[in-house]
């Protein structure tokens, strides 16, 4: 009789749960959860990727266009200050690249309406480009968009703003240095961009 009690109580314990077993649809979640991952590793990799070829595909255009910084045209420096908030500026040309600021910088990126003079010249302080742009053709338009979005740092992004009056040309200016041409020319201006990013007065990067 204690022999068989004895082996009863073995059978119950043997059928003690201590956790740790799935519960049903956990392996079907957990491979989902792998699938999800997986794909976000992917993606970021391919968006990495596509930067460094962007990247390097543009520095190759700067390189062909060397010899346009020849015709960059170098300004006096109009000063640095600051105007007290909500104060204008009458600066004697359309695209200045120096001179008294709105506090607040024009932030990097692709703008379809002009943006106040005032603060892209603080943008220019910051060691931004700032690239003009009227009625370009549909392919320009398109690279000024890509090159917008490629440089994005506040001390050596990219603002590219509609300036009435261009036509189809684009003006490309940085602090006191500017470089305008008879017609669009991308190597040309990808050589201005890469040669004066990130050199502003306020705080050089490159």
């Amino acid at each position: 009789m204690a022999k068989s009690k004895k082996r009863r109580k073995s059978k119950q314990a043997s059928q003690i749960s201590w956790g740790g077993q799935a519960s049903p649809g956990t392996g079907r979640f957990n491979l989902i959860l792998g699938v999800i991952a997986a794909v976000a590793i992917i993606g970021g990799g391919v968006y990495w990727w596509q930067g460094r070829a962007a990247h390097s595909d543009f520095l190759n255009l700067a390189n062909r266009g060397q010899a346009a910084l020849e015709s960059v045209e170098n300004f006096l420096n109009l000063g640095r200050s600051h105007l007290a908030p909500g104060e204008g500026r009458a600066y004697s040309t359309s695209t200045p690249t120096s001179g008294p600021h709105d506090p607040f910088p024009t932030m990097p990126g692709f703008y379809e309406t002009p943006q106040p003079p005032t603060k892209l010249v603080h943008a220019l302080e910051h060691g931004m480009i700032v690239l003009y742009y009227d009625k370009p053709a549909p392919e320009v338009m398109e690279q000024l968009k890509s090159w917008a979005s490629l440089y994005t740092g506040l001390w050596d992004g990219m603002v590219v703003t509609r300036l009435s009056g261009l036509g189809t040309n684009v003006i490309a200016t940085a602090w006191r240095k500017k470089l305008e041409l008879d017609a669009f020319d991308p190597e040309a201006v990808a050589a201005f961009v890469d040669a004066y990013r990130g050199r502003g007065p306020e705080n050089p990067v490159r």
